[in-house]
């Protein structure tokens, strides 16, 4: 018995179709699968809009290639001329806040002054290594105005520095999704700014 196809079935373009539209769902599904969740978890909401626009920019570049979040927590207003026991109480607040937010299986990096100082390629490479060992929830923690508790740091998995100057931290959660989303970007080899 023979079956008669419509021609268009079996043309060189239909194929090609065909081909395409398997291609990019196979790549959509394996994306899916392998996409690990990136989560900023931070101290206090962003005031400036500039830095807000900023960060919603990279969120949008980075969800092609990971599923991004940022968390807030509220901060503790500190006093002026603040002595050192209230700056450890602020911190401690603001600490039980940041712990109340992780989840048991998150692999958490901390962000301190004395973490770990890598370049760009370094820290793609860290990303990188720990989706293939199978993390699938990274989480960056962000400490507010004073920093981050011992406590804190002593839930991190890693700490990593960016610098030995200090930023804002509303600034900091722009480098860190900016870092991240380059990290992505030389992983994937793709081009971006040097």
């Amino acid at each position: 018995m023979f079956y008669h196809y419509p021609k268009s079935i079996i043309t060189h373009n239909y194929g090609e179709c065909v081909f395409k539209k398997l291609k990019k769902y196979i790549f959509f599904i394996i994306s899916e699968v392998k996409a690990i969740k990136i989560t900023v978890l931070c101290v206090g909401k962003i005031k400036e809009k500039f830095f807000s626009q900023a960060v919603d920019e990279y969120l949008k570049r980075l969800s092609r290639y990971c599923k991004p979040e940022v968390i807030e927590v509220a901060d503790e207003k500190t006093p002026d001329e603040a002595s050192p026991h209230e700056e450890d109480l602020i911190r401690k607040k603001e600490g039980e806040r940041l712990l109340k937010s992780l989840k048991d299986d998150v692999y958490v990096i901390a962000l301190a002054i004395d973490g770990k100082k890598t370049d760009s390629v370094g820290f793609a490479e860290i990303i990188d290594k720990l989706g293939i060992g199978g993390t699938s929830h990274i989480t960056f923690i962000i400490g507010g105005s004073l920093g981050l508790c011992p406590e804190v740091l002593s839930r991190a998995d890693m700490k990593l520095s960016f610098s030995d100057m200090t930023f804002p931290h509303q600034l900091m959660r722009v480098i860190l999704l900016e870092q991240v989303y380059r990290a992505y970007r030389i992983t994937n080899r793709e081009p971006y700014h040097k």
